[in-house]
C-alpha cells in the first residue's frame, strides 16, 4: 500500500476536514443554544449539522469563501486580544480609582490610534497611507475636514456637558 505524501494531507485537512469541522461545530452550537428543535433534540441538531457540513464541503465556492476568510478571522482575533489586553490595562479595576473618565478615554483613544499605525507599519501599509494623507491634495483635504469635524464634536461635547 502506497502512503499518502505529506503535502497533499495537509492541503486536504485546510480545503476540506477544517472547514467542515468548523461549520459543523457552529451550527450545531446555534442549534443547541437556540433550542429550534426542542430540549432533548441532540441527534437531530448533530445530523442538521452534519448536513450543513457535508453540503459546505461538497461546494467548492462555499467551501473557498469560508478558507478564505479564516486568516482574517484569526488575525482579528489576536488584534482584538491585544487591545482588550491593553485596554483593560488602562481601565482596569483598582482600589483607588487613579485615572479619570476622561483620561481613560484619553488613554484608550491614543491607543487606538496606536494599534492601527502599528499595523499599517507591520503589514507595509503605513508609507502607502502616509503618502495618502500627507502627499496629496484629497488626502490634505480629508485631514483638515477630519480635524473640523472633530473640533465640533469637541465644541458640541463640552456645550452638553459643560456648566452652566
Amino acid at each position: 500500500m502506497a502512503s499518502v505524501p505529506s503535502y497533499l494531507i495537509g492541503d486536504y485537512a485546510v480545503s476540506y476536514a477544517l472547514p467542515f469541522v468548523l461549520v459543523f461545530t457552529l451550527v450545531f452550537a446555534i442549534l443547541q443554544k437556540t433550542k429550534v428543535l426542542g430540549d432533548g433534540a441532540k441527534q437531530a441538531n448533530a445530523i442538521i449539522a452534519l448536513v450543513i457540513g457535508l453540503f459546505l464541503i461538497a461546494f467548492p465556492v462555499a467551501r473557498d469563501i469560508v478558507v478564505n476568510l479564516m486568516p482574517f478571522l484569526a488575525v482579528f482575533i489576536v488584534i482584538l486580544l491585544v487591545f482588550m489586553l491593553l485596554y483593560g490595562f488602562i481601565v482596569g479595576k483598582t482600589d483607588g480609582d487613579v485615572l479619570g473618565k476622561w483620561w481613560k478615554i484619553a488613554l484608550g483613544a491614543i491607543l487606538t490610534i496606536s494599534l492601527v499605525v502599528f499595523l499599517l507599519m507591520i503589514t507595509g501599509f503605513f508609507e502607502v497611507v502616509k503618502g495618502f494623507l500627507f502627499g496629496t491634495t484629497t488626502g490634505y483635504q480629508i485631514l483638515v475636514n477630519g480635524a473640523m469635524v472633530l473640533v465640533i464634536i469637541g465644541v458640541i461635547v463640552a456645550v452638553v456637558k459643560g456648566d452652566k
